[in-house]
């Protein structure tokens, strides 16, 4: 394994900096981190174990996790520090950052976050705990910022429909490239890609065109030529990775001459000054909106976008949300065709994508709603004017600037000084890029500022510019037949909030309409709602970390490396694998990332006809999307009554697929909340068979400090550091789902070819690739799990799995009396979740899962995960954080709606108009006319009078999500159809 390196070599330091006093280092008098994390004191942990027969947390663990795979050793991790210590060690980390002026650009720019988007939004926990909109009537809140997202992107790119964001700019890029596969006309395997696009862009097409058999074929757009090979689809850079602005309105007729669409990578903000994609002919547009107002955070996260022309809505991937409307007839908004996500189509999927980048898309939209039309044409204007100026000086002194016309960044001809002169811009603190040994690129944005000008012509050896007079001579560069004409942004949400008060309101009332993770307990199932604890959040915003670019010479990120170096130590120590790496920005491209090391490891041993991929029935869906895009067949293998896997047809498959079989993929604990007991004897059969184990991570959290994937029989794991690590699901992203593999499969992790030390260092055979944009993924929530894993220690993560599966157990013993539970392991005990099977209920009563989930929203609640894995259930995992008293509300809500559902079985309450069948219930709707033959306080007060003071109200009724889908709306509607609605 010489050949892998994660990280560049450090100085020698010592492991553990900042010893504090007194046992594992905690400071005197400090409560330990870990009793803060999980809810449930010693005490009330005594009880909930007696209520299930146990003497303590051992005991449990003995009974519920199968000896074959339970760990007998402690995990060799650091000592658990105070809060105070973990924070110190960050500063220390963040110290070792050093933050230039970053004018390096390639879709990464400085920009300036407003102060009150980033305490409203981004250090705010009603926006950061908050769970995908799933449940629309209590997620308003965000599905109006995020309708303002998708407005915006429609706006400024002149395309009718754009989703509610991805994850960067390059996965868009190729979401961009499968959906023109699948719509244009010519279906030629070939995709033709600009010459002047962003490096990592192209690597990260690479990388996923290459399993699906697409052939990239690059061209050179400015010679207005293209080959004479048939194509389905081209990809522009606008403007290019050089800075060139070109007229890209021949290409769209050239392609669309052809039968293939023509898809542009756009920079959003110099959109406001340039014809948009869709006004010269553009099918797609892609690109990031990282530089309105999200920080750099040394490659993300940050949310990407794409927007379709008339006619692709429909084969859009990922989110979108749209305007429905209520059971009142209000106008109401909702996630549209969600059955349509790719990760439900399983294996017919033609994407994986099941997630989105939500809390960085509000910070965006929220950051154009504060600015304005005028107020973003402004920033670009001043950046192209710093730009502009720039190229002005250095031609004044001798030096070429490759382009006539540019936006915000200009390539300069340095015949063999392009080394020099980059060295001397570092010095001069600011960062260029080094684009070839003849060439520099610069990169001007919102920070820019005159004094970066004169330091560069300083460093360049441009002596007596002055950018204040060069200013008045010198023109744009933005051709005047390319400017954009026509408004944009018109909807007044766009011109309503200028001041810090409206906009400080504005957020605070959109916030007040969801029920995320700071208002109460969210249960859902595989989704691990829990605690994402201030200490850990803060270092998020801190300029060390949140400053950097990806791109920025590796030196100057001696903190970032050495806190990815740590975290990936800790995370393989955790997991029992060998190497690991963070790049995957998303579980689902962790998955895909480790599929592709599968399957590269298999062509590396002269096995390359090994592409059949066993997934259980019960699997998640995102399993089998990544399969299909990871070039491989899905073979399904069914399972038991009782959930596990069926041993019998797995055999049988085995046998079948002896000689193709690539992997198996299986989550472990189950989707169906137990620990299969012969899990080891399944990773043996298939390991007998020549095929390799995956095991979805998306179930750590019954895992961590018991058991050990990667000991246990698996090859390869992807982590979901958004629900076991505690970095925040933000309301539907960002995430962070890291790829973990065993020593023979280490040489196939992602690679990056801008900073090849991210990945393994091989010729051959050759890496995989990125499937990332930046180098290290979303490097910049990594201090999360980090501080996480410091703070609690070895003995605080097992004591939090123990935990997490005894408030398991105890909700399902709670329940069991009055909601099946339908899957059970040995003693009748689940793991970290349970379901609760209501299908004989509904049989009974008509009481639908829909109909639990609305009446919770009464009672306070998120809903449990629905219909998921098996329709007609309710999946609930309650987490560690939890206090009792709250798993006990929780129950009690559960229970008494359980007594309601009996009202409607017995007929003492109409079939329809019943309090369950109406739910939730506003404020609004008890205040008018009241024709329901059931009581108005029992309806809004259903957990009695004490409740009435802390009452969460849904701002809508219930939802009519087949009239949105019928008439599908995914902009701002105009003020007066809502006045109309």
């Amino acid at each position: 394994m010489a050949d892998f390196a994660t990280t560049t070599p450090l100085p020698a330091a010592h492991p553990h900096p900042h010893p504090g006093p007194g046992p594992a280092g905690l400071a005197q008098g400090a409560a330990p981190f870990a009793e803060r994390h999980i809810g449930p004191r010693p005490e009330e942990q005594a009880k909930m174990l007696a209520l299930l027969g146990y003497a303590g947390l051992d005991e449990l663990t003995e009974a519920a996790v199968p000896a074959t795979i339970r760990m007998t050793e402690r995990l060799a991790l650091p000592p658990a520090r105070s809060e105070a210590e973990v924070t110190a060690e960050l500063r220390d980390l963040a110290a070792r950052n050093r933050v230039l002026r970053p004018m390096i650009g390639l879709g990464y720019y400085g920009t300036h976050t407003p102060a009150v988007i980033r305490r409203g939004v981004l250090e705010n926990p009603a926006w950061y705990t908050a769970y995908t909109p799933y449940q629309p009537e209590i997620s308003q809140g965000r599905l109006e910022a995020l309708l303002n997202f998708q407005t915006m992107v429609a706006d400024l790119t002149a395309l009718p429909t754009a989703n509610a964001s991805l994850l960067d700019e390059g996965s868009a890029a190729a979401e961009a490239m499968t959906l023109a596969r699948r719509s244009a006309a010519n279906k030629a395997p070939v995709f033709l890609v600009d010459a002047d696009i962003f490096p990592q862009t192209l690597a990260v097409l690479q990388t996923r065109a290459e399993p699906l058999g697409i052939e990239l074929l690059a061209v050179d757009l400015g010679t207005r030529e293209l080959p004479e090979t048939d194509f389905f689809g081209v990809l522009a850079q606008y403007p290019g990775a050089s800075g060139a602005v070109r007229d890209l309105g021949w290409l769209a007729e050239r392609a669309h001459e052809r039968g293939a669409l023509l898809a542009v990578a756009a920079d959003l903000l110099a959109l406001t000054l340039l014809r948009a994609p869709g006004q010269f002919g553009a099918d797609i547009a892609v690109g990031t909106t990282q530089r309105f107002g999200v920080p750099l955070g040394f490659g993300g996260p940050h949310a990407a976008y794409i927007a379709v022309r008339s006619g692709l809505t429909r084969s859009l991937p990922g989110r979108l949300v749209g305007v429905s409307q209520d059971a009142d007839g209000a106008p109401a908004l909702r996630l549209a065709l969600q059955t349509r996500e790719q990760h439900i189509r399983r294996e017919k999927a033609t994407s994986n994508i099941c997630t989105a980048q939500v809390l960085l898309a509000v910070m965006a939209a929220m950051y154009a709603v504060y600015h304005g039309p005028q107020g973003l044409s402004a920033i670009a204007r001043r950046a192209h004017r710093h730009a502009a100026v720039l190229a002005a000086g250095l031609r004044e002194h001798g030096y070429r600037v490759a382009h006539e016309a540019f936006f915000d960044t200009i390539t300069v001809h340095a015949p063999g000084r392009a080394a020099e002169l980059w060295h001397a811009a570092r010095l001069a603190g600011v960062n260029i890029r080094l684009s070839g040994a003849d060439t520099v690129a610069i990169s001007c944005d919102e920070t820019t500022t005159w004094s970066d000008l004169q330091a560069l012509w300083l460093a360049f050896g441009v002596e007596g510019a002055q950018a204040h007079l060069l200013d008045e001579a010198t023109p744009d560069a933005l051709p005047a037949a390319l400017e954009r004409t026509g408004a944009f942004l018109t909807h007044p949400v766009f011109h309503r909030y200028r001041s810090e008060t409206a906009m400080l309101r504005y957020l605070r009332r959109l916030g007040d309409r969801d029920v995320a993770l700071d208002r109460s307990m969210i249960p859902l199932g595989s989704c691990t709602m829990k605690l994402n604890a201030t200490t850990q959040m803060e270092p998020v915003s801190w300029p060390e970390f949140a400053d950097i670019h990806p791109f920025a010479p590796l030196e100057q990120a001696g903190g970032y490396l050495t806190l990815i170096g740590q975290l990936e130590r800790w995370l393989a120590e955790v997991t029992g694998y060998d190497r690991v790496s963070v790049q995957p920005n998303a579980g689902s491209q962790g998955e895909l990332a480790g599929l592709l090391a599968v399957r590269a490891y298999h062509r590396a041993q002269g096995q390359g006809q090994r592409d059949v991929c066993l997934i259980p029935s019960s699997a998640h869906g995102t399993n089998a999307a990544s399969a299909v895009l990871a070039g491989m067949r899905v073979v399904v293998v069914g399972c038991r009554e009782n959930g596990d896997v069926d041993v019998d047809e797995l055999r049988e498959k085995l046998a079948e697929h002896r000689d193709r079989l690539a992997v198996l993929m299986v989550t472990y604990p189950s989707t169906h909340g137990v620990f299969e007991e012969q899990i080891t004897d399944v990773c043996a059969a298939v390991h007998e068979a020549g095929g390799q184990v995956y095991v979805d991570g998306a179930n750590l959290n019954a895992l961590v400090g018991l058991a050990k994937p990667g000991r246990f029989g698996a090859d390869v794991s992807h982590l979901n550091l958004h629900k076991t690590f505690c970095i925040p699901h933000g309301g539907g992203g960002p995430g962070v789902g890291p790829v973990a593999v065993r020593a023979h499969l280490a040489p196939f992790l992602p690679n990056h070819p801008l900073h090849p030390v991210a990945g393994p260092q091989r010729t051959a055979p050759p890496a995989v690739g990125p499937v990332a944009a930046a180098p290290w993924g979303s490097a910049g929530i990594l201090p999360i799990p980090w501080a996480y894993i410091r703070l609690m220690g070895a003995e605080g993560l097992k004591r939090a799995t123990q935990v997490a599966v005894l408030a398991a157990n105890y909700v399902a013993a709670r329940l069991s009396p009055h909601y099946p539970v339908l899957y059970t392991g040995p003693g009748g005990l689940v793991a970290h979740e349970c379901i609760l099977d209501l299908r004989e209920i509904t049989r009974r009563s008509g009481i639908t899962v829909e109909d639990v989930a609305k009446r919770l929203i009464d009672y306070g609640f998120h809903a449990p995960t629905m219909s998921f894995p098996v329709p007609g259930t309710l999946m609930v995992e309650p987490t560690e954080s939890e206090e009792r008293a709250e798993l006990d509300r929780f129950c009690d809500a559960m229970i008494a709606i359980r007594g309601e559902i009996e009202q409607v079985a017995s007929g003492a309450w109409d079939a329809q108009d019943n309090v369950l069948r109406q739910a939730p219930h506003t404020a609004a709707s008890i205040a008018g006319p009241w024709a329901h033959p059931y009581d108005r306080v029992a309806a809004v007060f259903p957990a009695g009078a004490a409740q009435a003071a802390d009452k969460y109200w849904p701002p809508v009724r219930r939802i009519d999500g087949a009239y949105g889908d019928r008439n599908l709306m995914c902009s701002c509607p105009p003020v007066s159809d809502l006045a109309e609605g």
